[in-house]
């Protein structure tokens, strides 16, 4: 105004960031890009956060099942330890009724752990390995069975019942 024509100014920046010609582009000054950059973050965000939850939801439950795998485990041994464990063993022998008028029957109760075989005498009909099992028995006159297991290394243990006749 006072001193002569004035010529149009440059816009001067001192800012190296908008001399860069990338900056130049029109896609860089589109809010969109930036809305979508920030969506583009957020999806990320959110993805690797169901994911590591998804992670964590599957270590628990590995845990899960190798607790309940190890509580059926120790059930297991405690239920093996309840009939006998590893050793051979008669666990029941017994009659009922252990007194029986002639002509009449009984039954012969017994359990066995870890047997291979067993046989009772005098007994006429089939025995085998059972952790309960019953066979009926008719004496004629007071007789003693004897229940005899045997396991795959040939150990063997005996017990005897005696039903008597009246």
């Amino acid at each position: 105004m006072f001193g002569g024509p004035q010529q149009p100014s440059k816009p001067v920046s001192k800012n190296p960031f908008f001399k860069n010609p990338a900056f130049k582009n029109p896609a860089f000054k589109n809010p969109l890009f930036y809305s979508s950059i920030a969506l583009l973050i957020a999806a990320i965000a959110v993805g690797w956060i169901l994911f590591s939850r998804w992670q964590q939801n599957r270590q628990i439950d590995r845990q899960t099942a190798q607790e309940r795998a190890q509580k059926q485990h120790d059930s297991d041994r405690a239920a093996l330890e309840q009939f006998g464990g590893k050793e051979l063993a008669i666990q029941a022998l017994y009659a009922n009724p252990s007194i029986v008028a002639r002509g009449q029957s009984a039954q012969l109760c017994y359990g066995v752990a870890n047997a291979k075989t067993v046989t009772l005498e005098p007994q006429p009909n089939p025995v085998w390995p059972s952790h309960a099992r019953c066979v009926d028995v008719t004496p004629k006159k007071d007789t003693v069975y004897t229940l005899t297991a045997e396991d795959a290394s040939g150990n063997k243990t005996s017990q005897t019942v005696e039903v008597k006749v009246r």
